[in-house]
């Protein structure tokens, strides 16, 4: 089952991640990527960037970068992004914590250009979106290229804020996405098994409707009461924000995909819930 009407261009912001994630994989199965093994001049793998065990720090933590983005400046260079966020130091050694970085998903599309010899736009729609047949589908770049959402505050936004990179499509091609990958499409059923070992996070967050948070590679894993689990992920920006989750133990599994106007999450996630056991 699929959920998410309408024909809408929308950010999916961080649900970018999972995209990324499959790809990743992909490149793994076909011996372009090793997943587990230390990358090149770095101490951490490309499983660690995954999951957020690399100890990286975020840029989302940095004043300059958000007074930045609400000046409406062009983004900074990536060199210039990569220097200032790596200047609070690493968080801790690799694969001994966990610490959510956009840093480091910046580094998984550079690793998939790398490997697959391509930019990163292309590479998205010839490996997964076009496939699928996900028209809408498309890696935000330009200014021009948030110019079709609906919300007023993307007309002062460029997607070059968003480091590891913007998808941009419509709701129903975020969940026809994600459900492809639970339906057996997009990953052998071994490097799927792999995508979904989880790291347990916690318990319930006020104000979002999960009561037991966990990170797998790209995505979120957590559990909705009588619901079972949801897998999927959350994602946000200065003017709206997004929840794409398959939810496997209701049915044969349901996916949804939820966006709402303004900064709070959990607003799209509770709906996601909502809709997934109507």
């Amino acid at each position: 089952m699929l959920s998410g009407t309408g024909a809408e261009i929308l950010p999916y912001w961080s649900f970018t991640k999972t995209a990324l994630a499959i790809c990743a994989l992909k490149l793994v199965e076909a011996g372009r990527l090793e997943l587990d093994a230390p990358l090149k001049d770095a101490p951490y793998s490309l499983r660690q960037l995954l999951e957020h065990s690399a100890g990286l720090p975020d840029y989302g933590t940095l004043p300059a970068y958000h007074a930045a983005v609400a000046a409406d400046e062009e983004p900074w260079s990536r060199a210039h992004l990569r220097e200032a966020t790596l200047a609070q130091g690493m968080r801790f050694a690799p694969g001994t914590g966990w610490c959510y970085s956009n840093l480091g998903y910046m580094q998984v599309g550079e690793l998939i250009e790398e490997a697959s010899g391509q930019p990163l736009a292309t590479h998205l729609r010839e490996a997964l979106t076009a496939p699928l047949g996900l028209s809408s589908v498309r890696l935000a770049t330009r200014r021009e290229d948030f110019a079709p959402i609906p919300w007023p505050g993307a007309r002062s936004y460029h997607p070059g804020w968003v480091y590891h990179g913007c998808l941009t499509g419509t709701a129903p091609d975020a969940a026809r996405l994600l459900d492809a990958l639970f339906r057996g499409t997009l990953l052998a059923p071994p490097t799927l098994a792999r995508m979904l070992e989880r790291q347990p996070l916690g318990g319930a967050i006020e104000g979002r409707p999960w009561t037991d948070c966990g990170y797998a590679l790209g995505l979120m894993s957590a559990r909705v009461g009588g619901s079972g689990r949801a897998i999927g992920h959350s994602g946000g920006g200065p003017f709206c924000v997004n929840a794409v989750y398959h939810f496997p133990d209701l049915g044969s599994g349901v996916t949804v995909a939820s966006f709402a106007p303004g900064p709070d999450v959990g607003i799209p996630e509770a709906a996601a819930v909502a809709h997934a056991v109507d």
